[in-house]
């Protein structure tokens, strides 16, 4: 493959939260003819277990599309912002291989930029920008979370302190809402369980010696194991379906018609709440209004194509 016309990405992942997690990196995976993944880094968030499942988890998913051995897969944040960056002088502070490995990456990118696609809290990403403030140039931050303008989301909770950490940077900001419940945010691009058991079963690569999935069982494609996945969750709306919403942060990087953007004054959150800054000279990007048939034709449409 040719990476002089790839879109050079560091994939930041709390990989063993339920399933979009999964999907978003079988996504990128099946897209390497536009995405040059320099690595797959993991954190750990309240619901997914620490940061040793979050790793098998992201090393499951690797394996069933046969790239373990050609990107790297980096253990990150345990811990918070607030209770690492202290002990950023230390050789092996709580997330260091991550850390170490975002800084010395973005130091490469000077003349375009690396995206670090991030799915989960930001604490890998505020630790690199705290470590080493001059690689805050050279970044473009896709980042899966929050409700903007609303407060609550999953990821931005996990680790609110990081993200106000990074938006005070000159880092370049783009915030994939995700806005539960409403149809401008990830969360209006998702499919039913019928679909996906209709679809899903067999795709991808197949392999010859099995991968033992997180709720037991072998899997020989990451098809079948996405049905796995797919039975371990709870469904909401009517008709009863599921977002993938990380899905759709990685696809509005492949293609970013499949999303409408605005940029605002940079805000920040205080006590929970979201505090705008109309005079604020730093601006950031909000991306809502997802194209959902478009991105899960394609996201179906890659792993159908595609050949390791």
């Amino acid at each position: 493959m040719d990476a002089t016309h790839r879109i050079s990405v560091i994939f930041d992942t709390d990989a063993n939260n339920e399933l979009d997690d999964q999907h978003a990196m079988a996504y990128l995976f099946t897209n390497r003819e536009t995405f040059d993944i320099k690595a797959v880094t993991v954190n750990a968030t309240r619901n997914g277990g620490d940061i040793e499942e979050q790793y098998a988890e992201a090393d499951r998913i690797m394996r069933l599309f046969k790239v373990e051995k050609e990107i790297p897969l980096l253990k990150g944040a345990n811990e918070s912002f607030i209770n690492i960056e202290k002990n950023l002088d230390n050789t092996h502070f709580d997330g260091y291989e991550a850390v170490n490995f975002i800084i010395a990456e973005a130091k490469k990118h000077k003349d375009e930029k690396l995206v670090i696609i991030a799915v989960g809290k930001l604490t890998n990403l505020a630790l690199a920008l705290k470590k080493e403030p001059s690689i805050a140039k050279n970044i473009r931050l896709v980042w899966l979370g929050s409700n903007y303008p609303a407060p609550g989301e999953y990821n931005l909770e996990n680790d609110i302190p990081s993200m106000n950490y990074v938006l005070k940077t000159n880092i370049q900001f783009e915030m994939v809402t995700v806005r539960y419940g409403e149809p401008s945010g990830t969360d209006a691009v998702r499919i039913t369980k019928e679909e996906a058991f209709k679809i899903m079963p067999g795709l991808g690569p197949q392999l010859t010696s099995p991968v033992v999935g997180r709720h037991g069982g072998e899997y020989y494609n990451f098809g079948d194991y996405s049905v796995s996945l797919f039975q371990h969750i709870k469904y909401h709306g009517t008709p009863p379906s599921r977002a993938l919403f990380d899905m759709a942060a990685v696809a509005i990087v492949k293609n970013p018609k499949w999303a409408q953007p605005s940029i605002i004054p940079c805000p920040i959150m205080i006590n929970d709440k979201w505090i705008e800054q109309p005079g604020n000279r730093r601006k950031i990007t909000i991306w809502e209004n997802f194209d959902k048939e478009s991105i899960i034709k394609d996201f179906i449409q890659s792993l159908t194509d595609y050949k390791h």
